[in-house]
């Protein structure tokens, strides 16, 4: 196991290192991997310093999850240019590079595995996974304005619930064994599949307009 180099910081930034190594512990072993005192090594410090910052191992994989769901999120949140353009931009970004890869699966099937046994981790999927269909709501609903077709709350709600489990089911294929399928393929499978839910063209991986 590898040590991070963790200096001198302000507080905020000396949590972070400690929930960035908190993950790496995780992706190498699972849960049971990251202790106090595993976590300890990888990031250089003592465990007493962890506990400075975090009141006890279940407090810091709570803070890791939150880290976890942020990242499978922020950078969708992210997307600029027209609405058809932004749209496009959050079905790929959910299928590629850093979102889709096997330390983001390794990751997320850890702590999915508590999720249904701990209600503090359940409470952060939940908002995590709102934060996300609220986000898809949004640009559906600018899209499907913008071609003047039904932009209604309750189509868009309907439409996000659908995309987003297709997208997941994508992105697990893509994570599990991304190896078998061709360049870009699952988000042009991804991208023609949900042109099909909502009757509108939403335009090639490569397309610019």
């Amino acid at each position: 196991m590898s040590r991070r180099s963790f200096h001198r910081a302000p507080e905020s930034e000396r949590r972070h290192d400690l929930i960035e190594a908190t993950l790496d512990c995780i992706a190498e072993g699972g849960l049971e991997g990251a202790t106090v005192r595993q976590i300890a090594i990888k990031a250089g410090v003592t465990a007493g310093l962890i506990r400075h910052y975090f009141t006890s191992k279940e407090h810091i994989l709570q803070e890791a999850y939150r880290v976890v769901i942020a990242r499978l999120t922020e950078k969708a949140g992210r997307v600029t240019g027209d609405p058809q353009e932004r749209l496009r931009a959050f079905i790929i970004i959910n299928l590629t590079e850093p979102v889709a890869n096997s330390r983001s699966l390794s990751l997320w099937a850890s702590f999915i595995s508590r999720v249904s046994v701990d209600a503090e981790l359940a409470a952060i999927h939940r908002e995590g996974y709102l934060n996300f269909r609220d986000a898809l709501e949004e640009l559906l609903s600018e899209f499907l304005a913008a071609k003047g077709q039904d932009a209604s709350p309750g189509r868009c709600r309907a439409l996000a619930i659908a995309i987003n489990g297709l997208l997941d089911g994508l992105w697990l294929e893509g994570c599990l064994a991304g190896e078998l399928f061709e360049e870009s393929e699952l988000v042009s499978i991804a991208l023609a599949s949900i042109e099909a839910l909502i009757g509108v063209p939403i335009g090639s991986p490569d397309t610019d307009q």
